[in-house]
């Protein structure tokens, strides 16, 4: 990976949070270097008094850029796509600067964390982070139901569309892809079949930063 970026970065939070792993692939994209240190469940330091200085959520990930601090991962994504992309001005390939195509993948990015991510939850915490013999499939269904109405918005919307918001792959499509991984990644429930979703899914699998971050055993 190129350094790039005039001082290194730091991300604070672990491997296997879908937010940390989302701006982990947004660094991947931009091929900027960077340290992680872990933080959050297992490995603490997220309640500690110096997080908590940087991060009042106490959430992961934070970003530290030299005296700069940044929560919260889709701003994240933002913040590095106009700080060090390369291309157009205060943007980048993958976080385009015209209003319009830049508002269409706001909008992407507000509505994963607004509807998306209520809905997918409660399905990956009872089958990848409950115990079998704890999990009740009957519930665990009818949130699957749940969040299987809210995909068939996005395959409805890639009906005319190779990416999220046209041709060409941003932010956007890191963000949602994300939480795909885990949508196609959960078993022992009925899902249904959206072919458009499955078509868009398996051109972000082949990109290396979701190979790297995004691809491995969920837990």
């Amino acid at each position: 990976m190129a350094d790039n970026n005039k001082q290194q970065l730091t991300i604070w939070g672990r491997a296997n949070s879908v937010n940390v792993q989302k701006v982990l692939w947004c660094l991947a994209e931009l091929d900027l270097a960077y340290a992680r240190i872990d933080a959050g469940m297992q490995f603490g330091k997220n309640n500690d008094p110096a997080y908590l200085a940087m991060n009042p959520n106490g959430r992961v990930p934070t970003l530290v850029d030299g005296d700069y601090v940044l929560w919260e991962s889709n701003s994240v994504m933002r913040y590095l796509c106009m700080a060090y992309g390369q291309g157009s001005e205060r943007g980048s390939s993958i976080y385009p600067s015209q209003p319009k195509a830049r508002a269409g993948v706001d909008r992407w990015l507000d509505w994963t964390l607004s509807t998306l991510q209520p809905v997918d939850r409660p399905v990956f915490w009872a089958l990848v982070r409950t115990p079998i013999e704890k999990r009740d499939m009957v519930a665990i269904q009818k949130d699957v139901d749940a969040e299987a109405a809210v995909w068939r918005i996005v395959e409805a919307h890639l009906t005319t569309r190779r990416f999220i918001e046209g041709d060409q792959f941003t932010i956007a499509d890191i963000a949602l892809g994300a939480f795909a991984r885990r949508w196609f990644g959960v078993e022992g429930v009925t899902k249904p079949k959206l072919p458009n979703l499955e078509r868009w899914f398996s051109q972000l699998a082949v990109r290396p930063g979701f190979t790297q971050f995004i691809a491995p055993p969920m837990t």
